[in-house]
């Protein structure tokens, strides 16, 4: 994908203090992948917003935050970290899911206008988590938007299924990186 003619392509990383909310080691007796809290918008406390416990995971400054070596990062034009409010989780790397007020805008969206860019294809891990927020928030902003099926893996492939489901339903297009979708995108003779 990052060899396609793409106007741009960002990379998003976590990039989290250690007192981050998602991580199940700040909330006594609470387990990773398994339990849930709600968490209150800082500035609003009536909103809530209800998140999976995480194990500790992409901690500002330490190698678990850096992007990995397989992943050609001189083809990427921006990196935009985000989950870096203690209080906020941050799947999307629009931005994060409270609305009334919104508490983090990583201006991607804005970003993407002003090059011009109408399509979004978002890859990445997880499918059920990050790359269904990307795609549902870069959907909302009136991109139309492609999740590349062979570029996700979902943390709860029992659910995937019903993920995709959701995400159809809301106007995301589930595709295949040898689809009509991506193929478009590969100039003429270089196929």
């Amino acid at each position: 994908m990052l060899r396609l003619p793409f106007a741009t392509k960002i990379a998003t990383k976590d990039w989290h203090p250690p007192d981050h909310v998602s991580f199940a080691s700040n909330h006594e007796g609470k387990r990773p992948f398994v339990d849930t809290i709600d968490i209150a918008n800082p500035r609003n406390g009536a909103e809530t917003f209800r998140t999976r416990m995480w194990p500790v995971h992409c901690v500002q400054g330490t190698p678990g935050a850096a992007l990995v070596p397989e992943l050609d990062a001189s083809a990427v034009d921006t990196v935009l970290e985000k989950g870096q409010n203690s209080n906020v989780e941050m799947y999307s790397a629009f931005y994060d899911p409270f609305q009334s007020p919104r508490v983090s805008d990583t201006g991607l969206a804005e970003a993407l206008r002003d090059k011009g860019v109408t399509d979004v294809y978002v890859v990445g891990l997880a499918g059920d988590y990050c790359v269904k927020w990307t795609a549902l928030d870069a959907n909302k902003e009136g991109f139309r938007t492609f999740i590349v099926e062979e570029g996700t893996r979902p943390v709860d492939a029992e659910r995937w299924d019903e993920c995709k489901g959701e995400l159809e339903a809301s106007g995301v297009r589930i595709v295949s990186v040898e689809g009509p979708e991506v193929r478009r995108v590969v100039p003429a003779g270089r196929e």
